[in-house]
């Protein structure tokens, strides 16, 4: 039987829309259709995103509506937009999306828990979209398919076409709009796939809390006694090496829910960073690039068609789109029980941060604001020295509600539940970058297992002063002298106080944002100088 979109939508009636296509299908469409579009030695399909290889942050908005508007975090991370204005950008993606020849059209749901899974349609001009959103949603069965009604919420992806820059509000010819009264979410000037998912994730992050369920930016993974870890880190910090054990099922890599029955992911796939990629450093993610999975915007050998990826000429950001399958230890459905432990990961260049610390409840909630870790020479142009990096609940260009209710509902589950929270620091240690050294990747994957196997729970601990936070006196398969900075800083104590005197205060710095909000017992939770 025919498919036709809702007349709501706008999209021509008469135009035939080809939905949920298999994956062969939409292999055959972006080949023939869609410039640079090529099939890597691996069976992957390598896709480009045109102009625009990364977010576009500054160009996000969120539409001002009377239903919504005192919920939402206004400011940097959501900019406001009229209503009149969403409706003329929504009018030009469709009005393009109905000039196009071809019209790809997929439903999927997003959450693995039937109770809180919502519906979404993206409809789009490029078979590179489509597939992309059929590895990164949950895929229905036939018999859902077929009777899955009208969407949650839909996507129009006209990212081919520009938003006119002239447009009240619009920042560029790039435009990622949501509206959450409508239900819609509209791209315009950007083919990166990377917007659908953050756009996903973003409803899902006002979505959620609406309903008493916690939203994070996470990896997940179970232990075989069915024991649920939880790993907030930004980028550089070890999150997806340090979650994918062969010891532990993966729940999920990067989007994960938190309600009364456990927790559940977000996504039907891995959204994973190819850059330096290989089958010894991460065996998982190179295995898992095959058929059906996109590759983006990597460099390959034009006879042979093998991928270079240490090749980062045309973006950083190269990345990988795959069904969650595509993992051998992932845990079908994606679903787990109550986290026992959660790893805030850091990676502080300033060597003053220990390996491991064990964090209390009002620390858990002010380091989880803070969302730190610190950028190096050499990874931007003009950094020279570490520089520090906060990113609000270790995600803020997702968040929709104010941090502080992100952290008050992960305090309240953390008591409910009992469980330990941690800070990792995957960064440097004897000094900071340039005189240090950065920590072992086997002695945090040690600090990892000790937190696992219950070690760490057990462990004598000792006060780490300004920070006051705990730290073990000692970790199997550790160096005792490298769990406390201050035994292993190798210049003067003079220039190791001043070095923590120097990171407090900019944890301190950056806090006032929050401190309007926040409890009295959270602020103190800081560094105290």
């Amino acid at each position: 039987m025919a498919f036709s979109l809702n007349p709501a939508s706008g999209i021509d009636v008469n135009k035939p829309v080809l939905r949920n296509l298999p994956v062969s299908k939409l292999y055959e469409h972006a080949l023939q259709y869609e410039k640079g579009t090529y099939l890597s030695s691996a069976g992957a399909i390598i896709t480009s995103s045109g102009k625009k290889t990364g977010r576009s942050p500054s160009d996000k908005r969120i539409v001002e509506e009377k239903s919504t508007s005192g919920d939402i975090w206004w400011g940097p991370v959501n900019i406001p937009l009229e209503d009149r204005v969403f409706s003329i950008n929504h009018e030009r993606a469709v009005d393009y999306l109905n000039t196009r020849e071809r019209l790809y059209v997929l439903d999927g749901f997003a959450g693995w828990d039937p109770k809180y899974r919502i519906k979404v349609r993206v409809i789009c001009a490029r078979a590179y979209h489509a597939l992309f959103m059929r590895n990164m949603l949950i895929r229905p069965t036939a018999e859902e398919l077929e009777n899955f009604g009208e969407p949650d919420f839909t996507i129009y992806n006209a990212g081919q076409f520009p938003a006119n820059r002239y447009t009240s509000g619009m920042s560029s010819t790039t435009s990622v709009a949501i509206s959450f009264e409508r239900k819609e979410f509209v791209i315009l000037g950007t083919e990166y796939a990377g917007e659908m998912k953050k756009g996903v994730f973003t409803i899902m992050h006002y979505l959620m809390p609406k309903a008493g369920v916690l939203s994070l930016h996470s990896s997940a993974n179970e232990g075989p006694a069915g024991d649920v870890s939880l790993f907030f880190g930004l980028s550089g910090t070890g999150k997806t090496t340090l979650s994918a054990d062969p010891s532990r099922f993966l729940i999920g890599d990067d989007e994960h829910c938190w309600t009364d029955n456990g927790v559940f992911n977000i996504e039907g796939g891995c959204y994973a960073k190819c850059i330096d990629l290989s089958a010894e450093k991460e065996p998982e993610i190179f295995n898992a690039i095959r058929f059906g999975s996109v590759l983006e915007n990597v460099v390959f050998d034009e006879h042979t068609r093998v991928v270079d990826y240490t090749d980062s000429s045309l973006t950083e950001n190269t990345r990988c789109a795959y069904p969650i399958e595509y993992i051998p230890n992932a845990k079908i459905p994606c679903v787990g029980g109550h986290p026992k432990n959660i790893v805030l990961l850091t990676c502080d260049a300033f060597g003053v941060l220990p390996p491991v610390a064990k964090l209390t409840s009002a620390q858990a909630m002010y380091h989880f604001i803070s969302g730190y870790t610190a950028k190096i020479a050499g990874t931007e142009e003009g950094v020279t020295e570490p520089q520090a990096t906060f990113s609000a609940c270790f995600g803020q260009p997702f968040l929709v509600w104010h941090p502080v209710k992100y952290a008050s509902m992960l305090a309240e589950k953390m008591k409910e539940h009992n469980t330990n929270v941690w800070l990792v620091n995957t960064g440097w240690n004897g000094g900071a970058y340039g005189v240090g050294s950065r920590i072992s990747l086997k002695y945090s994957r040690a600090i990892i297992d000790a937190i696992h196997n219950g070690e760490l729970a057990q462990a004598e601990f000792e006060n780490y002063p300004i920070f006051n936070i705990e730290i073990p006196k000692s970790v199997s398969n550790v160096p005792s002298e490298v769990l406390n900075p201050s035994a292993s800083w190798k210049g003067t104590k003079e220039s190791y106080v001043a070095t923590v005197e120097k990171l407090a205060g900019l944890f301190n710095d950056n806090f006032k944002l929050y401190a309007d909000q926040a409890t009295p017992e959270i602020i103190a939770a800081g560094p105290q100088l």
